[in-house]
């Protein structure tokens, strides 16, 4: 079941399909060999990253987070400290002390194979795992998929997904939607708005309170990552020598008054945005928003124009209920993952839910913010997701502070008219589905093209 607090997710960075969808899936794993009792004869693993995750896992801190996920580490209340430390001491000793208590020798030179030859069937993210006991004999073989945004998936979910029981509580919800069109009538024949639409159907999975009070953690949680952003100094790691921009740009913004509105709706826009994603690319904690590279755009919005404004909690929550409700269409009917759709399905999505998001806190009606989102997305259709490197860095950070201010300009677009729009949410999230479809895997999150290949690593 999508809820919007899956839509969200705290971790760390710098990649939600690269970096927690796989620490999810180690954990997944070893919960069910505990399920199935053969863990306690456990005493070898081994681990094959296939598609993207062998491409760009290096540059995304793929072999890191599988360990972190073996080690017990969980994403959303992982301390990027403490990970660092016990990775150092796995390489060190080439001991992994497993969540059951044993511990077992592991090499990852050995039992971590970059598998570039096989061709994932079901998704461009695979990871394969095998448990081994003492005289060699398997135990568990099993093929996980990360489908971006820190969604997992086993093979057998892949193979039978239930399409119908995503959002409003499963088909027969009395809010259950699975497209636009069927969102917003649901907002005419209720008189509700996208938020309170989605909103209700929260209330089938956990008490208001807890799901408002989640809410506030979520945005407190990116707030922080804005905070850290703005005042961490320093080259990112990785070997490309990005230098962090965000700190400098945001002295200047607060030390010298702006001659132009404009101007500074841009600057202050494209530094929360940037700090977002420089903390991202540095391992820091992160929201997926709805993924870890496309983290800094609805966090600039909110700061800049909610948390900046001090706009009262409850439109915090419209903000980011509209957003979810936006992001959960995104990944019912295509994919919010790099390596399926490219950047349009990160940046694109993450530009389109900001911009509904907005729309609607601006007081939109549920028509205006579904052309929010469309505009949003219809000029990032094609969007490719070509990291130099590997790394989340170069385009990734610049490309969310573009974003982030497309955003903005898309809401007060949608906001002129109340026609409706000659192209539709749904129409646009099929053509972006059709797109990522056709796109060469050279643009989809495997560094082969592009960017990646024209931009000589120093």
């Amino acid at each position: 079941m999508i809820s919007a607090l899956d839509i969200f997710r705290i971790g760390i960075g710098p990649s939600s399909s690269h970096t927690v969808g796989p620490m999810r899936i180690a954990a997944r794993f070893l919960a069910d060999l505990e399920k199935s009792g053969a863990m306690a004869q456990v005493v070898r693993l081994k681990i094959g990253l296939q598609g993207s995750l062998a491409f760009t896992g290096t540059g995304h801190r793929t072999p890191e987070a599988v360990y972190l996920g073996l080690l017990g580490f969980k994403p959303e209340t992982t301390d990027p400290e403490a990970a660092d430390m016990a990775i150092q001491a796995l390489l060190e000793t080439r001991l992994l002390r497993l969540a059951s208590g044993q511990t077992i020798a592991f090499d990852p030179k050995v039992d971590l194979i970059f598998d570039y030859e096989t061709r994932p069937k079901l998704h461009p993210n695979g990871m394969f795992l095998q448990a081994f006991d003492g005289l060699g004999q398997g135990l568990a073989a099993h093929t996980y998929y990360s489908t971006g945004g820190g969604f997992i998936a086993s093979q057998k979910q892949l193979e039978t997904p239930l399409a119908d029981d995503l959002v409003g509580g499963g088909p027969d919800g009395p809010f259950a939607f699975t497209s636009a069109e069927q969102l917003l009538a649901l907002c005419l024949d209720h008189r509700l708005s996208v938020a309170e639409v989605l909103l209700a159907c929260e209330d089938r999975k956990r008490p208001r309170d807890e799901t408002l009070g989640a809410l506030d953690t979520i945005a407190q949680a990116m707030a922080a990552c804005i905070a850290r952003g703005l005042v961490q100094k320093g080259l990112l790691p990785g070997g490309l020598k990005v230098r962090r921009r965000a700190p400098d740009l945001y002295e200047k913004l607060t030390s010298s008054p702006q001659s132009n509105e404009r101007e500074a709706l841009f600057d202050w826009l494209n530094v929360y945005a940037m700090a977002v994603n420089e903390e991202n690319a540095a391992g820091g904690r992160v929201v997926t928003a709805p993924t870890n590279g496309a983290a800094g755009i609805i966090p600039a919005i909110l700061r800049f124009y909610l948390l900046d404004a001090k706009a009262p909690s409850s439109a915090v929550h419209t903000y980011l209920l509209t957003a979810a409700a936006i992001g959960i269409l995104y990944k019912q009917r295509a994919s919010i993952s790099g390596a399926e759709m490219g950047c349009q399905g990160e940046v694109g999505v993450a530009c389109s839910m900001a911009a509904g998001g907005l729309a609607a806190v601006w007081g939109g009606s549920p028509s205006q913010v579904a052309n929010a989102a469309e505009i949003g997305m219809e000029h990032n259709l094609g969007l490719t997701c070509d990291p130099v490197g590997g790394l989340v860095q170069i385009p990734c950070i610049e490309r969310n502070a573009l974003a982030a201010v497309k955003a903005a300009n898309a809401a007060r677009l949608a906001l002129q008219t109340e026609q409706p729009a000659r192209v539709t949410l749904d129409q646009v999230i099929e053509t972006m589905r059709q797109t990522g479809l056709d796109m060469s895997s050279k643009y989809k999150e495997t560094s082969l093209g592009g960017l990646a290949v024209n931009v000589v690593e120093c």
